[in-house]
């Protein structure tokens, strides 16, 4: 995946990502995007914001439930992308 692919998941443009690469101040909403699709690998397109709510809420009442199931569910979709 190259920058701008990279970038454009979270609606960012390449030049943008770049700013925030070399030191620019990244808002929060946009950390917050970059890390569910690219730590999370949540896709946004499919998500809704209440999804986005219970998931952070977990995170934070229950870190070793929401590991777990994290790790359930990044297992299942391997098994499906290997069909």
């Amino acid at each position: 995946m190259n920058q701008q692919e990279f970038w454009a998941k979270i609606g960012v443009t390449q030049s943008g990502g770049s700013r925030y690469e070399t030191g620019r101040a990244m808002p929060r909403p946009v950390r917050e995007l970059l890390r569910l699709v690219h730590v999370e690998g949540i896709d946004p397109g499919r998500a809704k914001g209440e999804q986005f709510a219970i998931a952070a809420r977990l995170r934070v009442t229950n870190p070793s439930l929401y590991q777990r199931l994290r790790q359930e569910v990044r297992s299942l979709s391997h098994k499906k992308s290997r069909r």
